[in-house]
């Protein structure tokens, strides 16, 4: 991939990453009002609440925390434009580590015990996830010969024919990637679930309207990951993805709204355990194929 085409990737998803990811989050909010038996919000009640952000007074207990997180903002559209711009994966999944650190370090420099708390807590959750996506990258090189998302474009069938056991592992840990219960336990979205706002405790005004923009970044990103397995050489493919990504959105808020929270120590010992049954075996399968 050139640099021109990531540059023109990149360029295209800090536009139009934000606008699908905010009609994504309205959707969301619509379909589990109706599953809790309310009317819920219009659909663009997400970029009304970020607007309104946007409007309100500049205030950060230090100057650096809002640097953090416009730089996690910055790596999780460059990461969103490497891969729609058929770039390499791993270094996607580098770079989208990269912003989940810089959250990190957003919510630790505030130095308040409930955003230490909550960093603490999205630390973990990288650390449970990660074996999983590194994986999914491996098994997609041996599936197609590249860490080119675009060489899915030159096969034959879906990646998804020959590593099912990690789009099932991937499918685990997306719950984790989304923050959506049960596993949320750094910032849920959803008042009952927290006392105090987790990571985003600190965070107001500019500041947490530039957080909820990467989270819809990273919501597209990450669909865009499960639509990675279902494209190959044939057009229709593309609808199929397309199809198979809303089902599998569908399927997270569904979970979002009939599970509570669990515990760190589930999380970590199930993310593990199915990164080394569904990832390691069909990475192992496939290497002595």
């Amino acid at each position: 991939m050139s640099l021109l085409a990531m540059l023109i990737g990149t360029l295209l998803f800090a536009i139009l990453g934000p606008v699908i990811g905010c009609f994504l989050a309205g959707l969301d909010r619509i379909i589990s009002a109706r599953m809790q038996g309310r009317v819920g919000p219009p659909l663009l009640q997400p970029y009304y609440d970020v607007r309104k952000l946007f409007e309100k007074e500049r205030v950060s207990v230090n100057s650096v925390e809002s640097v953090y997180v416009a730089s996690a903002l910055l790596f999780a559209v460059v990461a969103g434009g490497v891969f729609f711009s058929g770039g390499n994966l791993l270094m996607c999944v580098f770079i989208i580590t990269l912003s989940s650190l810089f959250f990190i370090m957003a919510a630790y420099s505030t130095r308040s015990p409930y955003a230490e708390v909550g960093a603490a807590r999205e630390t973990l959750q990288v650390m449970c996830y990660e074996p999983m996506v590194l994986l999914m990258a491996v098994a997609f090189f041996q599936a197609s010969g590249s860490f080119d998302v675009a060489a899915v474009l030159g096969l034959s069938h879906p990646v998804v024919c020959t590593i099912w056991l990690v789009f099932l592992g991937v499918l685990f840990i997306l719950t984790i990637k989304l923050r959506k219960s049960p596993f949320d336990l750094s910032m849920s979205h959803h008042a009952h679930q927290e006392i105090v706002r987790g990571v985003t405790t600190e965070m107001s005004g500019p500041t947490l309207g530039l957080v909820e923009i990467m989270h819809w970044c990273e919501n597209v990103l990450f669909l865009g990951w499960i639509g990675m397995f279902f494209v190959w050489a044939n057009p229709v493919s593309l609808v199929i993805a397309l199809v198979i990504v809303l089902l599998v959105y569908f399927l997270e808020i569904w979970i979002d709204n009939n599970f509570a929270r669990v515990k760190w120590q589930f999380m970590f010992k199930s993310a593990w355990l199915v990164a080394l049954i569904a990832g390691g075996v069909n990475v192992a399968v496939l290497a002595f194929l």
